[in-house]
């Protein structure tokens, strides 16, 4: 066989083998668990913590959900809630109106995996009502629907269904997630969100953080 010809073999064979490596490492490279935005550092979230605003929580008195619009159309026929359980799942497969129909979610709260979308509830970090007690109460509509479907600060995050009502409104001194490992992310997205959005904290809440976010 010509020396060119061999040449040209080798090549050929070099370039399979390299293409195998690459399919291979692409098998079995573990899917990529996504996530909410990643929150502040736990070092600017002191800082953050020292500015907010402390004092007694507000009233619930005029309080509805439905003063903070959600979930709103975010592109296309998707939702805040279906785009929060798209970006935090793993091979999510949707159908045309962009309800989740397979997947996989990782409960960061509590530590449970879930295949089935409606095992799922979007948490609003810092609850609704919290916010509306915190300050919000005198937002306008347009500047609460914001918080509620707010995607680019720490605010959302799909979890367990029955975990997300059982902390209901509670703010860190009254709740904190079971699983203690993600309880720095969750008191650094805490802090980050009252701060952007200037809402207050009352004292045994600021102490409760300082507590967690000192241990970071």
């Amino acid at each position: 066989m010509p020396v060119g010809m061999i040449y040209a073999r080798r090549l050929a064979v070099l370039a399979a083998s390299a293409a195998l490596t690459v399919t291979g490492l692409l098998a079995t490279a573990p899917a990529a668990q996504a996530a909410m935005p990643t929150p502040v550092s736990a070092a600017t979230a002191r800082t953050y913590l020292a500015a907010l605003t402390v004092k007694a929580e507000g009233s619930s008195s005029g309080y509805s959900r439905d003063l903070f619009p959600h979930w709103i159309t975010q592109s296309g026929t998707c939702n805040t809630r279906e785009t929060v359980l798209k970006r935090d799942g793993v091979n999510v497969v949707t159908d045309s109106a962009c309800a989740s129909v397979s997947g996989s979610w990782y409960s960061e709260y509590d530590g449970a995996t879930w295949t089935v979308a409606s095992d799922l509830d979007i948490d609003h970090v810092v609850a609704l009502s919290e916010a509306w007690r915190s300050g919000a109460n005198a937002w306008t509509t347009a500047q609460r629907q914001a918080f509620a479907n707010d995607l680019t600060r720490p605010q959302l995050i799909a979890v367990t269904d029955n975990v997300n009502q059982a902390k209901g409104d509670l703010d860190p001194a009254e709740w904190m997630p079971s699983r203690t490992a993600y309880r720095c992310t969750y008191a650094r997205a805490w802090v980050h969100v009252k701060y952007h959005w200037n809402l207050s904290i009352d004292s045994a809440e600021k102490s409760a953080l300082q507590s967690v976010l000192n241990g970071c």
